[in-house]
């Protein structure tokens, strides 16, 4: 083979892949555009790039270094952005701390990720004061409030945030750096055990927002995003960097509207005031919006937004629909930075009927540029790709976490076979669409047949009267298990356990299900539990009633 490496000219600059020329492209291209804190704070691109270097400033005094470890307890807001870019910028690691764990599982992820210095707004001081003397490495805490006046604590803060940056200096050499230097650490959201640390390099994160901002600038028809949209995420930030698209509005240099704590009636608001048209949720968020009162009287029309975390049933879908809302799936996980694939509509697509339009927008969608995504059996071996032959999904992408830190065993598990293991069950049609019909772990074996509790949710959120619904296997003498849908019922709506398993028959006559679903049985709930980002806990369901 012959020898085609480039030999780099020893003066040529040695350009890497930085968090820092994500910020730079919009503070030349659009210095004036908004960035939007709950309706009442805003300020330019241009002010942005003062305050990451206020902020770096303010950092590096106190005493962080390259290497060290920054976390943040906070809301969506304008400050988590800054951090977002000041943090890794100046080679410290950004740690996006989830506010909705339990305090000890908190503690857990602070000592774990061996913080040194902590964030945090005021609201979770009682979290932090119940937790404080038993942290073993931070060594400093910096108060993030939105109220006039100083909250009464013991915490002995280095600081308040807008002081900070009120006295430090609007000019930082932000330095060049190896890519692959880590730039951020979050810990996923496990339903068993203590929760798993996922990290990314600067690397990761800047081809992620390319092949993100790739695929949403492409599409001709639904789902683009571009430079006339206003942003604001409906996902916490602290999960997932919300979902990464904070990175990419910033490259494309929108307007960014941030809601502080999620309050639907300020959402609303916000997304009628601001003129939002760009967001991104999980189907819980979207289903409490839409019910909401005030939802009735604000134009919705326009709206694109990205359904992630957990499946969109077609009843949602269709609602959404309804009130004029460009509604799609978009698929990932913690560990995959996160976004693997977009259901984008193709002209021809977006030609057919609601009903049918909404069976394609709750597919898990095809797959980035850059994403190899395989459905595989046992063996590792490529399933066909004809809708009807299911396995695994594994996948290779640039941006996927290298795996789990200070877990070698589960990183390997993770890895194993040199393809990184989603856990999610799926097939594929011939123009490349993915359904993920189950997790691995939720499939219910009912005689030696596989039923899928996604398949089975979406067909009796159909069922008139049904607010919401979770199923679950039960296990069953006689059949190994059974289907047990857990249903909330919409009041008043006199729905019984008899019309649901009827709705459920009606499919499998016509042989749309499995038709062991008639084994189902029905319960009546008052409340689905979730986890801490939205998604139905199906391990606490089956603690609770299997």
């Amino acid at each position: 083979m012959p020898d085609n490496t480039i030999a780099r000219t020893p003066s040529a600059y040695d350009y890497q892949l930085l968090i820092k020329n994500i910020l730079f492209c919009p503070v030349v291209n659009a210095p004036d555009q908004e960035i939007v804190y709950r309706g009442t704070l805003r300020y330019t691109y241009r002010e942005l790039h003062r305050r990451v270097a206020k902020l770096a400033n303010a950092l590096t005094s106190l005493g962080v270094k390259p290497g060290d470890t920054v976390a943040v307890m906070d809301w969506d807001s304008h400050r988590y952005l800054e951090c977002f870019f000041a943090v890794p910028m100046i080679g410290a690691v950004l740690h996006t701390i989830n506010v909705r764990l339990s305090p000890e599982q908190i503690l857990y992820t602070i000592d774990h990720a061996e913080d040194d210095f902590l964030l945090v707004n005021s609201e979770f001081l009682p979290i932090l004061e119940q937790i404080r003397g038993r942290m073993d490495t931070v060594k400093g805490f910096v108060l993030l409030n939105d109220e006039p006046s100083a909250p009464a604590t013991t915490i002995p803060f280095c600081g308040e945030y807008e002081s900070l940056l009120a006295a430090a200096s609007p000019e930082f050499d932000f330095p060049d750096f190896d890519e692959n230097t880590r730039a951020t650490t979050f810990y996923s959201t496990g339903t068993t055990g203590m929760p798993k640390g996922v990290y990314f390099s600067h690397r990761q994160l800047v081809l992620h927002t390319m092949g993100v901002l790739g695929v949403l600038g492409s599409t001709s028809g639904n789902g683009r995003f571009h430079r006339q949209d206003v942003y604001m995420p409906i996902t916490p930030m602290f999960h997932v960097h919300a979902w990464g698209m904070p990175y990419v509005a910033t490259m494309l240099g929108v307007k960014q509207v941030y809601p502080g704590r999620y309050v639907p009636d300020l959402l609303l608001e916000l997304v009628e005031k601001e003129k939002v048209t760009f967001s991104h949720c999980v189907p819980t968020i979207l289903h409490m919006l839409l019910k909401h009162p005030h939802a009735q009287r604000i134009d919705l029309s326009g709206w694109k937004l990205i359904i992630g975390g957990a499946a969109m049933s077609r009843t949602l879908c269709l609602d959404a629909m309804g009130r004029g809302i460009d509604v799609f799936t978009g698929y990932g996980m913690s560990e995959t930075c996160p976004i693997l694939t977009l259901a984008h509509l193709t002209p021809e697509m977006l030609a057919l009927s609601p009903e049918e339009q909404a069976v394609i927008r709750c597919k898990t969608g095809r797959a980035l540029p850059l994403v190899d995504l395989k459905i595989v059996d046992a063996s590792l071996k490529k399933q066909p790709s004809d809708n009807i032959s299911p396995g695994e999904i594994v996948v290779r992408a640039p941006w996927l976490t290298q795996g789990y830190l200070k877990d070698y065993k589960a990183s390997e598990r993770l890895w194993e076979g040199g393809w990184l293991h989603t856990g999610d069950v799926a097939v594929r049609d011939e123009l490349g669409f993915v359904r993920i019909t189950d997790r691995s772990k939720d499939v219910i074996k009912v005689a030696g047949e596989w039923v899928s509790s996604l398949e089975l949710e979406d067909i009796i959120a159909h069922s008139h009267g049904v607010a919401e619904v979770a199923v679950i296997g039960t296990p069953d003498e006689k059949w190994g298990e059974r289907p047990l849908a857990l249903v909330i019922r919409r009041p008043e709506s006199g729905l019984t356990e008899k019309d649901i398993s009827r709705h459920v028959k009606e499919y499998a006559d016509k042989g749309l299900v499995n038709k062991q679903v008639v084994l189902m049985k029905v319960r009546f709930i008052d409340v689905i539990d979730k986890t801490s980002v939205g998604k139905v806990n199906k391990v606490v369901l089956r603690e609770k009633y299997a």
